[in-house]
């Protein structure tokens, strides 16, 4: 059998062993030195926002997050229900409760009308407001952060940017994870570039930067000897992963470019398959393409559904992966509150990623379109 095409791969741009051997040279492996502070200054110049923390995962800079905004046990916090579990899994870490919220069709990302009924709603139920509102741009595109933005400041709830999937793409050209009151991204090995794990949370809030710092490294207090007013975590990236980073960001926007000429390349050849439409970008917006993203908006006269092309891609080693099942779906968040419209649902019944990674070359691209034009009849 053939080599495996993969859905999303690490490529690295040549860099990464320089700044990883220099931490070696210099014994720096601890979670902290030169490629540590380099890395944050990196994001923060390339995000257009003061402050960073770079951590061991995207999930870590979720929860960090929910902790310097005041997140306790029985607090509400809304979440994109569309999205992977990590967006909402550290809700559940503090003790508290996601109020999941679906999706409009035009961005695939959480419904700005649809969130503010929700918000009055458990204001309504509960005599109070949800402490926070984490906002997922999926598969990097962006999310309608002017009206979310405007429903959270009416009600003065704090937005936290899930710009995992979303490194590299812009809102009104202005770069994705600095909108919200924090942003979060993560570098895990799938990622548009990566630190092989690891994430990041930016703020123009330093006071809440130096807490997650912080409460990162173990909440050890300024002594000298080993003392903890509070519980920490240990969240803090290594100066060794901190190197990759350094290395992928001066290849950053070689990788947006890359992903979207792949996404451009399969939407040009299979434009003339009416029932695949693939997820567009709005006006004035541009996504990274993480992963290229399709539904099948009719089953057409041959019947083909996008589990039919995820399993013919399966057999000829082409990896695949349906579109995220909703987290108001998932048997681990049965029962907690959700507002949906059924566009989530039908999104993930009709939905397929398809291998998307930077150095995804021509002709394994082929191999792809090929298999799904076969099951077209062509």
């Amino acid at each position: 059998m053939s080599q495996k095409i993969w859905l999303s791969t690490p490529h690295m741009g040549g860099e990464e062993l320089k700044y990883i051997n220099e931490a070696f040279a210099t014994n720096w492996i601890a979670p902290i030195g030169q490629n540590i502070d380099t890395f944050e200054k990196q994001i923060c110049n390339y995000v257009g926002i003061e402050n960073c923390a770079v951590l061991s995962s995207g999930t870590a800079a979720i929860h960090l997050a929910l902790l310097v905004l005041g997140v306790q046990q029985k607090d509400e916090v809304i979440c994109s229900s569309f999205t992977f579990s990590g967006s909402c899994n550290p809700i559940m870490y503090l003790g508290a409760t996601p109020v999941f919220v679906d999706s409009e069709l035009e961005t695939w990302n959480m419904d700005p009308n649809l969130l503010e009924t929700a918000i009055l709603e458990r204001q309504k139920v509960r005599g109070s407001y949800p402490k926070a509102i984490i906002v997922v741009h999926l598969y990097g595109m962006p999310a309608k952060m002017d009206e979310i933005l405007e429903v959270s400041r009416k009600y003065d709830i704090p937005v936290i940017e899930d710009a995992a999937e979303a490194l590299g793409s812009s809102y009104k050209g202005k770069k994705l994870g600095g909108f919200g009151d924090i942003g979060i991204f993560s570098f895990n090995g799938n990622k548009i570039i990566t630190t092989s794990g690891g994430g990041a949370m930016v703020s123009s809030n330093k006071k809440w930067i130096d807490k997650a710092k912080f409460l990162a490294t173990q909440a050890r207090d300024n002594a000298p000897h080993y003392q903890h007013s509070f519980v920490g975590y240990n969240y803090r990236m290594s100066n060794i992963c901190a190197g990759i980073g350094v290395g992928q960001m001066n290849v950053l926007d070689q990788r947006v470019q890359a992903r979207r000429k792949v996404f451009n390349r399969y939407a040009s050849t299979l434009t003339d398959i009416s029932a695949i439409e693939f997820q567009k970008e709005t006006t004035g917006n541009l996504s990274n393409r993480w992963l290229t993203s399709f539904i099948i908006n009719s089953v057409g006269p041959n019947k083909v559904t996008s589990e039919q092309i995820r399993l013919k891609l399966e057999e000829n080693n082409i990896e695949s992966r349906p579109l995220w099942k909703p987290m108001h779906m998932q048997p681990v968040f049965s029962g907690l509150p959700c507002y949906v419209n059924g566009t989530s649902e039908g999104l993930f019944l009709r939905g397929l990623c398809l291998p998307s990674g930077s150095n995804l070359d021509e002709f394994d691209q082929d191999k792809v379109i090929h298999q799904i034009r076969e099951l077209f009849g062509g």
